[in-house]
């Protein structure tokens, strides 16, 4: 992954984890959406999917909170570091997918 800090502000807070703008480092923009924030070790991670791909890959970034509705996302550029990430994303949405899938037959 490239050196590049992402960061963003949130507005407006009941909508704060929705969706994302990313700036790229070539300058252009990327809406995506919001899957999931999780921790992992000592870490906290936020999930992306770009919002024009909904089958595409999604995008895995540390997620730093500075307080007053201040954020960062830094990329993972430890290969130790992103694989342990993606593991614990991987189990919280098979986990999701597993209370979806039977959580609709106590209805």
């Amino acid at each position: 992954m490239s050196e590049n800090n992402q960061n963003f502000d949130d507005e407006n807070m009941e909508d704060a984890f929705d969706q994302v703008t990313l700036t790229l480092e070539d300058g252009s923009e990327l809406t995506c959406d919001v899957i999931a924030i999780y921790p992992c070790g000592e870490r906290d991670y936020i999930a992306l999917l770009p919002e024009n791909d909904p089958d595409g890959d999604y995008l895995l970034y540390r997620f730093i909170d500075n307080g007053e509705g201040d954020y960062d996302l830094d990329d993972i550029e430890d290969d130790e570091e992103f694989e342990a990430a993606s593991e614990a994303f991987d189990e919280l949405m098979d986990n999701e997918e597993y209370d979806d899938m039977f959580g609709d037959d106590d209805e």
